[in-house]
């Protein structure tokens, strides 16, 4: 019986729906259509979000780049007191992944990574295929961040990870064989929500970063509160959920902090550079565009490139598909452009 309550559980999250979703398929491009956009793994709760962080590291990823030997390390904060606006903790000791290749020509540049999953789920190493691609092509040290996960340790805390370990970067640059004035942040869904508020805190706390790289962001709480909206894999559901997990509280409460979603940051000029990158049937799409188009207003270049028929994390299922490769080319080229690149 148990079993069969959990095998029951199991086929409402990925079926639940489904019909809804036919209308949106119909916008896939041909060669990103897969049978696993059918059945995407909706998190309502702490159940739902149990079962998805264990089925996550049995899904798809790049391999590894040979040449690449990561290696772990844990990036100490300096004692910076919280204050109320969400402005880093520092003093904990947060894991990070260290990504190069042996023949790297130092001083280079550096890109601190921050994984996807939500603000829930995900881990360093999900995303060992890309870093150690950018590190081995770029000739770069890409420094992945383990920083925690809501619910168990909502906003502030994730992002105060992310802070600690790029200000550990500069502060360790000698050691390291970093540049200082190279170094980049980004991330990937999630990931890349938590570097556009990281661009903006270290913006505002005078840390140096050149370059933010944002692939398919979540930067925009609000996006959860319309009607009529929904992606596929990544859903509104989902959405909903992680921005509440996160934020720790309801979504139609009023949310003032600073860095606590990175488009409801009013004054947008100063920061670095920027590529964001997104398809055009993501949830993200449009908070995606406002974001990109308020940044170039506020005269930060930034580059934005829409990808037709694609959905989110695409380029992880379907990782050979000519557009896809495209696409993380693109992104390889943008990083490449804002850090430099020793290869």
């Amino acid at each position: 019986m148990p079993f069969r309550r959990v095998t029951v559980a199991a086929i409402t999250l990925g079926s639940v729906g489904v019909w809804r979703r036919s209308r949106r398929l119909a916008g896939v491009a041909p060669e990103l259509r897969t049978p696993l956009v059918w059945f995407p793994t909706s998190i309502r709760g702490r159940r739902s979000l149990a079962i998805a962080r264990r089925m996550l590291p049995f899904a798809p990823a790049a391999p590894l780049v040979k040449g690449v030997d990561p290696r772990t390390e844990h990036a100490a904060g300096d004692g910076v007191d919280e204050g109320d606006s969400g402005s880093p903790a520092g003093g904990s000791n947060v894991r990070v992944v260290i990504y190069e290749r042996p023949d790297r020509v130092r001083p280079s540049g550096a890109l601190v990574w921050i994984h996807g999953g939500g603000l829930v789920m995900g881990t360093p190493e999900q995303g060992e295929g890309l870093c150690s691609r950018l590190a081995v092509e770029l000739g770069i040290v890409v420094v992945s961040v383990d920083y925690r996960l809501a619910p168990e340790h909502p906003f502030p805390a994730g992002l105060d990870d992310c802070y600690t370990a790029l200000e550990w970067v500069h502060r360790n640059a000698g050691s390291l064989g970093i540049d200082t004035s190279r170094v980049a942040v980004g991330g990937d869904s999630a990931g890349g929500g938590l570097a556009a508020s990281l661009a903006q805190m270290a913006h505002d706390s005078g840390l140096a970063v050149c370059f933010q790289l944002l692939q398919y962001p979540m930067l925009d709480d609000r996006t959860a509160l319309r009607s009529g909206l929904d992606g596929l894999v990544w859903t509104m559901r989902s959405n909903r959920w992680a921005w509440r997990a996160y934020l720790g509280h309801p979504l139609t409460a009023p949310e003032h902090r600073a860095y606590a979603s990175p488009s409801r940051r009013t004054d947008l000029g100063g920061l670095p550079p920027a590529w964001i990158g997104v398809g055009d049937i993501d949830l993200f799409h449009d908070e995606c565009l406002d974001y990109a188009t308020r940044l170039e207003a506020a005269g930060v270049p930034c580059e934005l490139h829409v990808e037709p028929g694609m959905y989110h994390g695409a380029e992880t299922l379907l990782p050979k598909a000519p557009s896809m490769i495209a696409f993380l080319d693109r992104l390889v080229a943008a990083l490449s452009a804002g850090v430099g690149s020793g290869a």
